[in-house]
């Protein structure tokens, strides 16, 4: 029976403290999330030597966690240069060239790979990676851009740049499409997602984004989790402003995110 740290949490409020910064965590790139998240979902639903795949890997976050709790990662990035970024941080060492860092990670059991989650050719990139390892997917995370609110590329590809909210559904719904026949039965997805203002209007991006993926018949909703969001860089050293303006817009200010869990059961 496998036995789980007393730091496991259970509660659907999840009231984190600043971002962990041991094994070389850093906060250099806007959007990454903080390396509570994918260790709790690491060490709750995972064993060592089970995969784990990121579709946005960003900086590096999930597959730092990989590597510390000996699973086997595979990151997925659209840009190239924060692929290149990310093998760095993930090694301990910001210079040199990524191509020259991939046997290092490779002998680590971890793989970045550059492109484009929701297309088939990288489900097939992703695939031919299980098939050498032997393996199937046990968790899979989704820490997607949250819409519009960012634009973190000029490329068409990137989910903040989606023309609308069903086009941004739509491309999050590919990616789960993409993955689930390479998943596990009884295997997890994390999504992590907030909510944003647009013309006035909260609009409940997170809620869009769960129905989109309960769509898939082989997905239960296991947890609706809610996550204090503290320390955001718009807003850091700003909170008389944003109050004002909060009173006199008629809204609230976002301190929460959320993470729906989901388990594959057919």
């Amino acid at each position: 029976m496998k036995t789980f740290d007393e730091n496991i949490l259970t509660d659907s409020l999840w009231v984190l403290g600043e971002r962990d910064k041991q094994f070389g965590h850093s906060n250099v790139y806007h959007g990454n999330f903080i390396p509570q998240i994918p260790r709790q979902f690491i060490e709750r639903f995972t064993e060592e030597g089970d995969v784990v795949l990121d579709a946005f890997l960003g900086s590096g976050t999930t597959l730092i966690e990989c590597r510390e709790k000996k699973r086997y990662g595979i990151g997925i990035e659209l840009q190239e240069k924060v692929a290149e970024m990310a093998g760095n941080i993930i090694l301990g060492n910001n210079n040199g060239f990524f191509d020259k860092k991939r046997e290092e990670l490779e002998a680590l059991n971890l793989k970045i790979l550059c492109g484009d989650s929701t297309s088939l050719e990288m489900k097939k990139t992703v695939g031919e990676q299980l098939q050498e390892w032997n393996k199937k997917i046990k968790l899979l995370l989704l820490h997607p851009p949250y819409f519009d609110i960012i634009k973190f590329s000029e490329d068409a590809n990137d989910l903040s740049n989606a023309k609308s909210l069903d086009i941004f559904n739509s491309l999050l719904g590919n990616i789960v499409d993409n993955y689930l026949p390479l998943m596990e039965k009884n295997s997890h997805i994390a999504l992590v997602i907030a909510d944003k203002y647009a013309e006035s209007q909260w609009v409940p991006l997170g809620f869009y984004a769960m129905q989109e993926i309960l769509k898939r018949k082989e997905l239960i909703l296991k947890a609706t989790i809610i996550k204090n969001m503290s320390g955001n860089r718009g807003k850091i050293q700003q909170e008389a402003l944003w109050r004002y303006r909060a009173l006199k817009g008629g809204f609230y200010i976002f301190k929460h995110e959320y993470i729906f869990l989901f388990q594959k059961v057919m």
